[in-house]
């Protein structure tokens, strides 16, 4: 279906490359403070574990008609190298930004599961909605895109993960999908268990320790991302 082809062979990632990077810079998105991860401790705290993966799947639903959407419009643009190229760089800065931010909030202790208990609480408390078992899908979506960050992550970082994931073709993007969205389902269903059960098996050393070692992770992944963007720009 998609397949881009090119001169610049470094750039290409393997099938397993894909799936696992994007399932490490998913988790570290999906584990920073944000509106899905409130919503999530808010609505596990009401309905249990099953809250996580359904939150998720309208997340999922929602993200893979975005990946979707840029895909068929990148294809038409990746046989310019100079497109896929910028691309790569931009998103190649971004990343190394995000990772900092990351890393630095890590370091400093700013990002706590603490602060986000009482969010949550106050979150599960505002929804009118909360007696619908339908709300908690759409509570994925709502909670997306009130994120101003989403589509500044999807417009950089993941178009730039896109264009290499279409050296691939079609299995390629599945692969970046499938480790994206994953990551997603595996951090959100264990924060709905750790909520729903009442116990706590990550403390914020742990919390901070795993966020930092994904912030160090993704500016070394930044520099991939910057090299395979200027060599399509030197070949374009």
């Amino acid at each position: 279906m998609w397949e881009v082809g090119g001169e610049f062979s470094p750039g290409r990632m393997g099938y397993g490359f894909l799936f696992s990077t994007a399932l490490v810079v998913g988790l570290t998105g999906a584990m920073m403070p944000g509106s899905l991860l409130v919503v999530a401790i808010g609505e596990s705290a009401r309905r249990g574990w099953i809250a996580g993966p359904l939150l998720v799947a309208g997340h999922a639903v929602l993200e893979l008609l975005l990946v979707l959407l840029l895909a068929a419009g990148l294809s038409a643009f990746l046989a310019q190298g100079a497109v896929a190229g910028f691309i790569g760089l931009l998103g190649g800065l971004v990343l190394a930004w995000m990772g900092y931010n990351v890393a630095k909030s890590a370091c400093l202790g700013q990002v706590s599961l603490k602060s986000l208990d009482r969010a949550g609480d106050a979150a599960a408390a505002s929804s009118g909605l909360q007696h619908k078992a339908w709300w908690v899908p759409v509570a994925g979506v709502v909670a997306t895109v009130s994120n101003p960050y989403w589509l500044l992550w999807w417009a950089t970082i993941g178009a730039g993960y896109i264009v290499l994931a279409l050296e691939r073709g079609t299995l390629g993007l599945s692969m970046f999908y499938l480790g994206h969205i994953s990551a997603d389902f595996l951090w959100y269903s264990l924060v709905a268990v750790v909520v729903s059960t009442g116990r706590r098996f990550i403390s914020d050393r742990i919390y901070q320790g795993v966020l930092l070692v994904c912030g160090l992770f993704l500016i070394g992944l930044a520099g991939y991302f910057v090299y395979s963007g200027w060599g399509m720009l030197v070949t374009a």
